[in-house]
């Protein structure tokens, strides 16, 4: 039996609207935490002209294929197995990195360690968008009080987990040669944050 994300189910189409034209001239997406593989199945098929090439860990490749392997509009390429915090990824020749809800699951440092990955993979390319879904804080405050409550259930679970501040995120982002381009208003209090790849010295 599949694995199954709600959240994946709810969110999926407000995402796709917005990728829709955020993606209009990329050619091959590598998205990070694939999780079950709900958004690449309904992406894919929908955004014809890249290629969605989806990575997670190794333990979740199984669920991945499971959905990818139902597309039958087209055929996506194998998951690839993806630790965030590897130095060496595989290199995709992606010019466009997709994830959602990871920022708030990861520990600090492997979030660190993703953005620092993008921009390596995205340096690569030569250019290249880093669009990044979920629920942040601005200016260390809660959106919401949903969002706050969901807070302090993630630290509940993990005190490492959490929602993170558009801030810090600047930050990180920055340092990876990654520039905030647009921020776009999501349903139930969630961010779709655009980065654009730019040229710095302080890129690794």
């Amino acid at each position: 039996m599949k694995s199954y994300s709600d959240s994946c189910e709810r969110n999926r189409q407000p995402i796709l609207d917005v990728l829709v034209a955020e993606f209009s001239e990329i050619t091959k997406v590598l998205e990070i935490g694939s999780g079950t593989g709900q958004h690449a199945a309904f992406f894919a098929p929908r955004l014809r002209q890249l290629v969605w090439q989806t990575s997670d860990l190794a333990e979740n490749l199984a669920d991945i294929r499971s959905w990818i392997d139902e597309v039958e509009e087209i055929r996506l390429p194998a998951p690839l197995e993806l630790d965030v915090s590897s130095e060496r990824w595989p290199d995709t020749g992606a010019d466009a990195v997709f994830s959602a809800n990871t920022a708030h699951i990861m520990h600090w440092d492997r979030v660190c360690a993703m953005v620092a990955g993008v921009g390596r993979q995205l340096a690569s390319a030569g250019r290249g968008r880093f669009c990044l879904y979920g629920p942040f804080n601005e200016k260390g405050e809660f959106s919401s009080a949903s969002n706050r409550q969901f807070d302090a259930w993630l630290k509940k679970r993990d005190p490492s987990m959490g929602l993170r501040d558009l801030a810090e995120m600047e930050r990180v982002t920055g340092e990876a040669g990654l520039a905030l381009c647009r921020c776009h208003r999501m349903p139930a209090n969630n961010l779709l944050l655009v980065y654009d790849k730019v040229e710095t010295t302080d890129a690794r």
